[in-house]
C-alpha cells in the first residue's frame, strides 16, 4: 500500500469537508435546508396570492360603495 503525499491527504480533507456541507445542504433523505427554503417560499407565494384576492375584493366593495354614493347624490 502506498502512502499518501500531503497534496492527496489536503483534497480528501477537503473533499470530507465538502461531503459534509452538502449532506448538510441537501438533506440526508429527510430533507436539507433546500427543501425548508422551498417549503418557505411556497408559504411565502401562498400568502401572496391570499392578500392579492383580498385587495380584488376589497377594490370590488369599494367599488360598489362609491356606485351607490354617486347615485344617492343623484336623486
Amino acid at each position: 500500500m502506498r502512502m499518501i503525499n500531503e497534496f492527496e491527504a489536503q483534497v480528501l480533507s477537503d473533499l470530507s469537508v465538502l461531503k459534509s456541507q452538502m449532506a448538510g445542504l441537501m438533506g440526508d433523505g429527510n430533507g436539507g435546508r433546500l427543501v425548508e427554503l422551498e417549503r418557505r417560499m411556497d408559504r411565502h407565494e401562498q400568502n401572496w396570492q391570499r392578500a392579492k384576492g383580498f385587495m380584488a375584493a376589497i377594490s370590488v366593495v369599494f367599488a360598489v360603495i362609491e356606485v351607490a354614493v354617486q347615485a344617492w347624490h343623484r336623486h
